[in-house]
């Protein structure tokens, strides 16, 4: 009998463990956005990967990079667009 209490001690912790760290709540919000899904994917397995990326926090070295891109493109397409003045003397 003292096996079955350890193994439900366990249990317990790991369940307080998984709502303490929002893995149930993540978990709840992702299955349920699939139940609604009106059509639902032909692979639910990675309707849940992609669901749990987009959830997941960025890293602060993934932001800076796009912040970086977005810089870059924003650079490069005002070299390569003809000022204002030019497009409308032809």
């Amino acid at each position: 009998m003292a096996h079955y209490k350890v193994a439900d001690s366990k249990r317990e912790q790991f369940q307080r463990y998984l709502e303490k760290s929002g893995v149930l709540d993540m978990l709840t919000k992702v299955l349920v956005a699939l139940y609604e899904e009106p059509e639902k994917p032909n692979s639910a397995l990675d309707f849940l990967k992609h669901h749990l990326e987009a959830a997941t926090p960025e890293n602060p070295e993934i932001e800076l990079l796009h912040l970086e891109l977005t810089e870059m493109k924003e650079k490069s397409e005002a070299i390569y667009e003809p000022p204002q003045e030019k497009k409308r003397a032809e």
